[in-house]
Parts: C-alpha cells; sequence; structure tokens
C-alpha cells in the first residue's frame, strides 16, 4: 500500500484529506507541521507528500527545500490559499512538483496524488544493484531473496551510500557529515544504531555484508 504524507496545521482540513485518500486506498501519515514531517519520514516509506504552505515551527516551503537538499526526492504536492504567480513560483522553486489552492477539491486532489505518483513509477529505477539485491530509492525498499524490505529514510541513504562505494572504508564522522549533514548535533554512536538496524533487517543476504572496521568505521564488502 502506498503512504502518503500529510502535512497540515488545519485539523479539519487534514482529517478531511485523510479520509478521502483512505477511501482511494492510500495509508496515510499524518503531521501538522514541518517538523513533525520530518520526524514522520525518518519512522517508515513515504510516497508522497501533501504540504500545506503556512505551517508553525517548519513552513512547506522550507520543508520541501529542505528534502531537496538533502536528495529525498519523494513527490511533494503543495497546497496553499497563496494563489500568485509568484507564490506558485516560490512553491517550485523550493522543490514542489505540483500545486493546489485552497479550498482544496478533493477529487482534484486525488486525481492530482494519482498523477504524481504515476509519474513517479515512470522515473523510478534501481539506484543501486549488487547480485541479487536492488536498492529502489522512490520506494525506499531493498529487495533479495524473493522478499522486498521497507527501510528508514537514514536506513537507507546509509546502505546506498555503503553499497556505492563497496569495500571504501568510512568512519562514523564521514557517515554522520554524509547522511545528517555537517552541522548536525546528533551523537555519531547513532551510525552504529542504525548499521545494527541494517544487519538485522538484511540478515540472510548472501550478496554483502557490512562490516565493522575496527577502530575506523565501516565498509560494504561484497561476497
Amino acid at each position: 500500500m502506498l503512504n502518503v504524507l500529510v502535512a497540515e496545521d488545519n485539523e479539519p482540513l487534514r482529517q478531511l484529506m485523510k479520509i478521502h485518500l483512505r477511501r482511494a486506498g492510500y495509508q496515510v501519515v499524518e503531521a501538522k507541521d514541518g517538523e513533525e514531517a520530518l520526524e514522520k519520514l525518518e519512522q517508515g516509506p513515504v510516497h508522497l507528500m501533501i504540504v500545506d504552505v503556512m505551517m508553525p515551527r517548519l513552513d512547506g516551503l522550507d520543508l520541501t527545500r529542505s528534502l531537496r537538499e538533502a536528495n529525498i526526492h519523494v513527490p511533494v504536492l503543495m497546497v496553499t490559499a497563496k494563489e500568485t504567480l509568484d507564490d506558485k513560483r516560490a512553491g517550485f522553486k523550493a522543490g514542489a512538483d505540483d500545486y493546489l489552492v485552497k479550498p482544496v477539491d478533493m477529487e482534484e486532489m486525488l486525481l492530482h496524488v494519482a498523477a504524481l505518483l504515476r509519474r513517479a513509477d515512470l522515473t523510478s529505477k534501481p539506484v543501486v544493484t549488487i547480485g541479487g539485491t536492488t536498492l529502489y530509492e522512490q520506494s525506499l525498499t531493498v529487495s533479495f531473496g524473493g522478499k522486498e524490505l521497507s527501510l528508514r529514510q537514514k536506513e537507507f541513504q546509509l546502505l546506498h551510500l555503503l553499497l556505492s562505494y563497496r569495500n571504501r572504508i568510512f568512519t562514523r564522522q564521514m557517515l554522520m557529515d554524509e547522511i545528517w549533514g555537517y552541522d548536525s548535533e546528533t551523537d555519531p554512536r547513532t551510525v552504529d544504531v542504525h548499521i545494527k538496524r541494517l544487519r538485522e533487517k538484511l540478515a540472510g543476504n548472501s550478496d554483502f555484508s557490512i562490516e565493522t572496521v575496527r577502530g575506523l568505521g565501516y565498509k560494504a564488502v561484497v561476497k
């Protein structure tokens, strides 16, 4: 089932969107502002986002801009009461894929959602393939041994980086800088937690392993 994240601080509107999206067969993840949306992205795969422009803490423009700067290319349908050409231009420059003006017609919203997902499917390609293992960025999934696993955003980025530079040793700080950003205040030991989760999820994979290089960091080794 496809997951749609709705980031909207207007609760009645958010609930109405959720009802119509669920009726159309989508799983809905809710966020009341941009900060919560980023947190929800870490908790599981999201295939499309519906983002309100005017939100507290982190607005829709900054949220979308931060996604694109982090190379997160989930389709974004931006929703706003602002309808001038300059407003739309700002949304598209921030990285939005489509635009809806309030008041939102729910049937029109569903048409835009379906079109964006079709477009994403057409352009979605495996980003890394090693033996029988394939990573898919659009869905944040990895398939091997006849099964498909969903990864969290940071897990996927970490695995993608290691497999893109096989046999290269990455220190914890290098991984932190690449995945979490240079200005992140997150404890570098969080890398160890993510590596542990990846190893658990990838148990039984015969194509590669994530190895610890004592005193240095980690590397992916093809078997």
